[in-house]
């Protein structure tokens, strides 16, 4: 039965999944990581065996050299390409810019179209590229499939993409919101609609993908129509290590008064803002445990996280003038009850409620968290989004 790889390529690093097409069934999954180290390392497993396997002994050079190692463990543990040919490979690709609104196979112009648009993600669309190039090494005869995080925005109109700044400046250097997170917010939007048995095109629902990195979005009709980041992950809600919305001018301030500069400001908003930034720790968990001790740092800091979330809320229910459902995703949001209680707590008027009991029922399994009846479906919907590429994959294939 044919399959779809996966993969999901950093810098130093790359994640895998082999996906049976037939039963939307995980073969296999791996790490290769360390690259470029002195020792590299890899874990591998084939999930219709159960065996898994880790390697940290032999040095991996470049992600081709990644590639040759995972190739390696598959032929030595399974599962066989032979029995599960590759229909394609599917890469995810953080920025996309306003060329790409959908999945797309590469080749030569695709290449140098997403080498391009590495202004706009210079830490991940080159290492995306690498992952590209390996695996094109790796398997010559199968299809290369990009999947961009930006696509799904690209519906977005004018007056919500557009910031109000000089408009040939804009334009020069490709300005704009462009949103992230979207292939998690299709893969959520759609499984929602079908859990709710409606028509995806009948729903007015916001998606709240919650984990270290956050996103809202405001999805009518299946098509994005507003989501809280912008030209980069940084702006919206505040995650575990980026600030969010903070006025502009505050980077100029921190220059003038802090003396810090630019590169050291945009390092301290991406990777010491945050949860990280108002308590030292960036790890939800940790937060959390920390307020229900009675450390009121924390509690500060998870009120402002929630405070943020319920703005957009209101914000995306206007938007999108009325709504349908509200839906949690991601590692926090599929895992963290308490959270969910408290940011929906006193949008009653809006119609939306929380069943405490339903609300605390651990599950991976798509759930209503809403009472009974409520006028607005709030839900748990785990994301799948190595699933979302190889349905994009395939579907282009």
């Amino acid at each position: 039965m044919s399959a779809v790889l996966v993969v999901n390529s950093g810098s130093s690093s790359f994640k895998y999944q082999l996906i049976e097409l037939e039963g939307e069934k995980t073969l296999a999954s791996g790490l290769v990581e360390r690259i470029g180290e002195e020792t590299g390392a890899t874990k591998h497993r084939n999930a219709l065996t159960g065996d898994e396997t880790s390697n940290d002994s032999e040095p991996i050079a470049d992600h081709a050299a990644g590639f040759a190692a995972m190739l390696k463990a598959f032929e030595q543990h399974g599962p066989s390409f032979d029995e599960h040919p590759l229909l394609a490979v599917g890469h995810r690709v953080v920025h996309g810019g306003s060329e790409f609104d959908r999945a797309t196979i590469v080749d030569d112009a695709v290449e140098e179209a997403i080498e391009r648009l590495s202004a706009l993600a210079p830490l991940h669309n080159p290492a995306n590229l690498e992952g590209i190039r390996a695996a094109k090494e790796a398997f010559p005869d199968v299809a290369q499939v990009a999947v961009f995080d930006t696509a799904f925005h690209q519906t977005l109109t004018p007056a919500a993409y557009t910031y109000a700044i000089d408009d040939e400046l804009a334009k020069k250097h490709q300005v704009r919101r462009y949103g992230f997170h979207g292939t998690s917010h299709k893969y959520v939007s759609q499984a929602a609609a079908d859990f709710l048995d409606t028509p995806l095109a009948e729903l007015k629902m916001i998606v709240l993908h919650i984990g270290n990195g956050a996103s809202a979005t405001a999805i009518e009709g299946g098509r994005s129509i507003e989501t809280s980041m912008g030209l980069t992950p940084l702006e919206g809600l505040v995650m575990g290590t980026r600030s969010g919305d903070v006025d502009p001018a505050v980077v100029f301030h921190l220059h003038r008064e802090a003396g810090l500069s630019f590169d050291e400001i945009e390092t301290m908003l991406n990777k010491r803002s945050g949860l990280l930034g108002l308590t030292g720790n960036g790890d939800m968990r940790d937060v959390q445990d920390a307020a229900s001790r009675g450390d009121q740092v924390a509690e500060a800091a998870l009120a402002v996280y929630r405070h943020r979330m319920r703005h957009y809320v209101g914000a995306y229910a206007a938007q999108l003038g009325g709504l349908d459902a509200i839906v949690f995703t991601a590692g926090v949001g599929e895992n963290n009850a308490l959270l969910r209680r408290r940011t929906l707590l006193g949008l009653e008027f809006l119609g939306v409620t929380i069943d405490d009991d339903r609300n605390e029922l651990a599950s991976r399994e798509a759930r209503y968290i809403s009472k009974e009846g409520a006028p607005v479906s709030v839900l748990v919907v785990p994301t799948d989004e190595e699933l979302e590429i190889a349905r994009q994959a395939a579907e282009l294939v």
